[in-house]
């Protein structure tokens, strides 16, 4: 502990933060308790351990912001191992093993989604294997000497939020070569809190937290607490060239003398602020232009392969995946993702989680008989590795057609978790990153287009059952959509809705977050997704989804969304009755609840379809016609078990020409690409988006 902290504590003096005082108080530094108004509840929990332990409470508040949105969550640990609000981390958790791409397509197929290879069943156990028993070494744990620096048990401060506050309190305060007021003082501690080794990695957390100080932040956490950080005007910055003194992690460091004030236009947040608890525009800054590469350099020979991309305000590692052939000499089989030497057309970003830990990436990535994605972003940290580059061909929707035309980032985390540690530091770092990509490639900011792997089609009616579910309804879209600055917002004589509850107050009822207890109710937690029904009542049952639940009902399990609908998602309305919305959904009418006091929707204008005929074909991916196919083996288009009826309307996403990438050999030289004439229509079917032909349909509203 450091001999100014212990002083402190010994004196029984409490350090009273400079930027919880008016602006023109003359308290001196330090204070008793009473010198200023005690806050309650989980706002008064940060109030007071910052007095206790002298760090500014915008400090205290901001590190915990990223670390866990100021949630407690139930006392559950991170990916990481990390508990409650200041993400204390301590022995790694048990369940924290592979990741769940292995088990694309259900052994039905070829994980990659592309029927023309196969992989075999040896292959698809290898990696099975893999996944199972990947793991590189566990975090840095801080909960033993946050405890030995309170006095307090560890079983204390996994599950008493107020105690693990304080805890974090004194270990950042232990970090902290000085004692000091100024925010602005406190960033090579901060550095030091996020736990990385690498340096860059620890700089680009400060660096976020003193964001957020700047921006401010208000939400009510998982536990109903209502918390607010005021934004910090006039918030100094380290110089670039002192930024290495921010991450020696040297307490005994001098103080940096090259400190300016940075111009800050920050002001009091505006009800709209409030409610998001966010910056109008926090990422402003990320404007398309061109990739910055940035990190270890990579392979030589290859454009791609350098280094990793990524926009200047991130610090991206390059973690590059294996391209490699293996097997017997004539074997094609290579792994793990396809490279091009052409430049590819790219429609989509897939949001996945990982099922999994960040300790396990390194080895997966790294086996060529594994698959493959694009990115991965760390939890406590919000840290992006990229493996795959963007403009080569990653194998992680389980779609060869949507792989050949997306981007896929991986996020640190489970879907069955309650939400738990889907941290800010991930959100704020995947948000600049999505930004960008869509800036890159033209890729418009909507849920049309920015997918989760959840809503991804499976590709015959074989695969349909086995596609994932992830990032699954905790994955908060508002929010996300919010730091891309571009919110979900209600349009004026809207002929379609799109979903929007409030993820802070909507907390619909899920089973089975805990595997041995399937039945049993998860806990109460925010969520972006809503039931749909097949009557106007809360009792009525559930839609049915005759693709994934063949003859059987659906679910209310966390793992089944074969009833739901997801927020940003874009439905055409069949009906209204009071305070219930019915959508069209899997040729059917499908309702939820939306009343007017407490809107669970908004109105939104966009194209919509309807089929010509009773006899409209709905596909999971958009193939080119068969007499298109020159240079490669044709593809059989095989429609899905869904049927849609005339008088039914569906929401277009977007219109397509069919095309497939045949990629079915190691050298980009010898891939070939077939270009029908057929056009399609991507639909918003169920929650996955499906294709029809064009031909098919007649756009009712065809206006965006």
């Amino acid at each position: 502990m450091q001999l100014w902290l212990a002083a402190v504590l010994a004196a029984g003096v409490l350090a009273v933060p400079a930027d919880v005082l008016p602006a023109a108080s003359t308290l001196p530094a330090t204070a008793t308790v009473s010198a200023v108004p005690a806050a309650s509840g989980r706002q008064g929990d940060f109030a007071a351990a910052s007095r206790e332990y002298g760090v500014p409470e915008s400090v205290l508040l901001a590190v915990s912001y990223l670390e866990s949105r100021w949630d407690a969550n139930g006392g559950r640990p991170s990916t990481a191992g990390g508990y409650g609000p200041m993400h204390l981390v301590d022995a790694f958790p048990a369940d924290a093993l592979g990741h769940d791409h292995a088990l694309i397509g259900d052994a039905l197929g070829d994980p990659r989604g592309d029927d023309s290879r196969p992989m075999s069943q040896a292959r698809v156990e290898a990696v099975t294997h893999s996944a199972a028993h990947a793991s590189e070494s566990a975090p840095r744990t801080t909960l033993p000497e946050a405890g030995r620096l309170t006095g307090m048990g560890a079983a204390r401060l996994r599950h008493d939020p107020a105690a693990n506050i304080r805890a974090g309190a004194a270990l950042l305060a232990s970090y902290q070569a000085r004692p000091s007021a100024d925010p602005a003082a406190w960033r090579q501690a901060v550095g030091r809190y996020a736990g990385a080794d690498d340096p860059a990695a620890s700089r680009a957390f400060a660096d976020e937290v003193f964001s957020v100080m700047r921006e401010g932040a208000q939400r009510r956490t998982d536990d109903g607490h209502l918390v607010r950080l005021a934004p910090v005007p006039g918030l100094r910055e380290l110089r670039d060239e002192d930024a290495e003194a921010v991450t020696r992690h040297d307490p005994d460091a001098a103080p940096v003398q090259n400190e300016h004030v940075v111009d800050d236009d920050t002001l009091p947040a505006t009800d709209e602020q409030a409610d998001t608890g966010t910056d109008l525009d926090p990422l402003a800054d990320e404007e398309a232009g061109p990739l910055t590469w940035t990190g270890t350099p990579g392979p030589k020979g290859h454009s791609g392969g350098r280094q990793a991309e990524c926009p200047s305000s991130l610090t991206c590692e390059w973690m590059p995946a294996a391209h490699k052939s293996f097997g017997k000499k004539k074997s094609r089989d290579y792994g793990n993702h396809d490279r091009l030497s052409r430049a590819r057309a790219v429609d989509y970003i897939v949001v996945h989680d990982t099922e999994g830990t960040y300790q396990g990436i390194p080895s997966m990535i790294r086996n060529p008989k594994y698959v493959s994605w694009h990115y991965t972003i760390r939890s406590r940290d919000g840290h992006v590795a990229q493996h795959v580059a963007t403009n080569d061909i990653a194998w992680h929707a389980g779609n060869w057609d949507v792989n050949t035309r997306s981007i896929g980032i991986e996020h640190e985390g489970y879907l069955a978790k309650g939400g738990a540690w889907y941290t800010e530091a991930m959100y704020r770092s995947s948000a600049r990153l999505v930004k960008y990509l869509a800036g890159k490639y033209d890729i418009p900011l909507n849920r049309a287009h920015i997918l989760g792997h959840d809503n991804v089609p499976g590709t015959t009616p074989q695969t349909v059952a086995g596609m994932h579910e992830d990032p699954g309804p905790y994955w908060d879209w508002a929010h996300y959509f919010e730091l891309m600055n571009k919110p979900f917002k209600a349009a004026k004589d809207g002929d379609s809705v799109i979903i929007r509850p409030s993820y802070a107050t909507h907390r619909p009822r899920f089973t089975g977050c805990e595997s041995t207890k399937p039945n049993q109710a998860c806990p109460a937690h925010g969520a972006s997704t809503v039931w749909l029904h097949k009557s106007p009542s809360d009792t009525a049952p559930l839609v049915t989804d005759l693709g994934k639940h063949p003859g059987k009902p659906s679910t209310h399990s966390v793992y089944d969304h074969s009833a739901r609908a997801s927020t940003g998602q874009r439905y055409a309305v069949a009906e209204r009755q009071g305070d219930w919305t019915a959508i069209w959904y899997l040729g059917q009418k499908a309702w939820f609840r939306n009343p007017a006091s407490n809107p669970t929707a908004i109105p939104a204008k966009g194209p919509i379809a309807t089929p010509v005929s009773a006899d409209v074909k709905v596909y999971g991916r958009a193939y080119p016609e068969k007499s298109a196919y020159k240079g490669a083996a044709y593809q059989a288009l095989t429609p899905l078990k869904y049927k849609i009826a005339p008088g039914q309307t569906y929401a277009v996403g977007d219109t397509i020409t069919g095309s497939y990438y045949a990629a079915n050999a190691y050298s980009p030289a010898k891939h070939v690409t077939t270009t029908g004439g057929t056009r399609y229509y991507q639909i918003q079917l169920g929650h996955r988006v499906m294709f029809v032909m064009a031909k098919d349909m007649r756009l009712v509203h065809p206006s965006a």
